[in-house]
This record gives structure tokens, sequence and C-alpha cells, in this order.
């Protein structure tokens, strides 16, 4: 016995060593781990479900009443087949009575699916971990994949829409005012009839929460499922780099792709700047020549 665990566990750890467990750390493999728990919490919470309401019948006859009459049911949801004993306020045997509807189809239909979405995600996740390899392979892997998971997802949306239905229709018919109603000593005038207890739905409601949430967690891996099939990778190709301008191989040339605008008015405007300083210098001579010449006349007056 020690022998066969201590191998067991020998194995596991090959199993573990061998794997390639960072595939959950990805959006392929994390997704489909919460797919996996989703799953068991959605059919779970339905396919394990049991209640009880009571009702309480008062007749004129205080030694036939019944103040504690209990209606169990159950999953898969046959409330035809579900019964209760009542008092005739008459003094003879209680009267049977049945409950109103089937609703096992809504309900095995979308624990069925749960069913099945848990074992593939754990299936999946065991290729994802030990034969990832294999899985990428001529892409067929993922294209099974794909295929597969728009099914699941499909199916989510159907048996969870399905169930929500089912589900308003278990709590009208489990209403116990709409059963009292079926009790015939209600309608005699002096009996009393009334509710004590209501069935307790929190766990039919969250699993239409899990259907629900199934069909979000699996629509979306249908993105990251799609881009491991490679059909997208033709349409992701980066565009051509873009070619750099040669660098210029001195500032006169670069200063020759930038000209100044105003160069060209400047150089119009040289030529006479340049006259008008010719001219100004020439008189400036012959006045200087001239006052050169006073200083002489007045000396040989002298």
């Amino acid at each position: 016995m020690m022998m066969g665990l201590l191998m067991m566990i020998y194995f596991l750890l090959q199993l573990v060593a061998g794997g390639q467990f960072r595939v959950l750390k990805v959006p392929l493999g994390f997704i489909k781990a919460l797919e996996w728990i989703f799953a068991i919490f959605a059919f779970s919470t339905c396919g394990s479900y049991s209640g009880m309401f009571k009702m309480s019948v008062e007749c004129k006859n205080r030694t036939e009443s019944d103040l504690s009459i209990e209606v169990e049911f159950e999953y898969p949801f046959r409330l035809h087949q579900e019964y209760f004993d009542a008092p005739t306020c008459k003094g003879g045997p209680p009267e049977r009575l049945f409950l109103v509807g089937d609703y096992s189809s809504s309900a095995e239909f979308f624990v069925t699916i749960g069913v099945f979405a848990f074992l593939y995600s754990m299936a999946a996740l065991s290729v994802y971990v030990f034969a990832l390899e294999k899985y990428r392979e001529n892409n067929k892997g993922p294209l099974i994949d794909f295929g597969v998971t728009c099914v699941f997802t499909f199916m989510w949306l159907v048996s969870s829409a399905a169930w929500a239905k089912g589900l308003s229709d278990v709590k009208a018919s489990t209403d116990p005012e709409k059963v009292v109603d079926l009790i015939s000593a209600c309608d005699e005038e002096g009996n009393l009839c009334r509710e004590v207890h209501d069935p307790v739905m929190s766990g039919l409601n969250t699993s239409v929460c899990f259907g629900f949430m199934n069909l979000v967690l699996w629509g979306g891996n249908l993105w990251f499922v799609f881009k491991e099939t490679g059909i997208i990778a033709p349409f992701m190709r980066a565009p051509p780099p873009q070619e750099k301008q040669p660098a210029p191989d001195s500032y006169g040339q670069q200063a020759g792709y930038e000209q100044d605008p105003y160069a060209s008015s400047q150089g119009d405007y040289q030529p006479e700047y340049n006259q008008q300083q010719q001219q100004q210098q020439q008189g400036y001579n012959q006045e200087g020549g001239e006052y050169g010449h006073t200083p002489t006349s007045f000396a040989n007056q002298m």
C-alpha cells in the first residue's frame, strides 16, 4: 500500500516536472482554467439543489387541522411527480395533491452542458500543459479547439437562457400562495390556509449567474484561441521600414537647401549702396580740396 502511494506520488512529480505550467500565465491557459472552475459551480449549484416550503391548513374543527405541511422538490424539477397530503376538514383521510409542471428538460440540458464543458476544459488544460508543441503542430489543435469553443459558447447561451426561463416557471409553481389554491379545504368558508415558509432559491439563482458568466468566458476565449490558429497572421504583418534621408555632407550644402528669402533683395540693394558711398567720398574730397587752397591764398595776401 505504501509502495503504491509512493509510486503514484513519483509519477505525479514526473508529470509536473515535464509539464509547461507557464501556459497558465497567458490568457489562453488562464481563461481555460477559469472555465473549468466556473463550469463546476454552474452544474453543481443546479444539479445538487433540493428545496422545501411549508403551508398550514386550519380547519373549523381544530383536531383536523395541519399547521405544518411540508412540500419538498429537487432537481431535475419534475414537479408533477412531487406530492403532499393535505387535510379535507371533513373528518376523512387527507387528500394527496401533486404540484404542477415539468421543467426537467431545461434543467438537465443546463447541467449536461456544464458537465461537458468541465470535461473539455480539463482535457484542454492537460494538452496545454503536457503537449503544447503537439497542439500547435500543423495548426490542427488550435483549429479543433476553436471549433469546440464556438460550439460551447453557443450552447452556454442557449442553455443559460432556457434554464433562466425554466427557473422562473419553477418559482411560480412552487409559490406557496398558488399551491394553497390546490387544496379543496381552502375553498370552504371557515377554514384558514396560509403559507408558512417560502422555498430558498438562492442556489438556483447562482446557477443562472454562473451560466451567463461561462458564456462570457467562452466568448472571450474565442479570440485567444483564434490567434493560435494562425489565420490572422498574414493580416498582421508589420509595415516596411521607411528609408531615412541621407545626412548632408557639410553645412554649406544644408544652407543651400534652406535659402534666406531676403538674400536676393539684399543683393539688389548692395550696388546702389556702394555708389552712394563713392559719391559721398568724392564730395568730401572736393570740399577738402577747396578748404585746402584757402590757407595758401591767405598767406600770399599777407
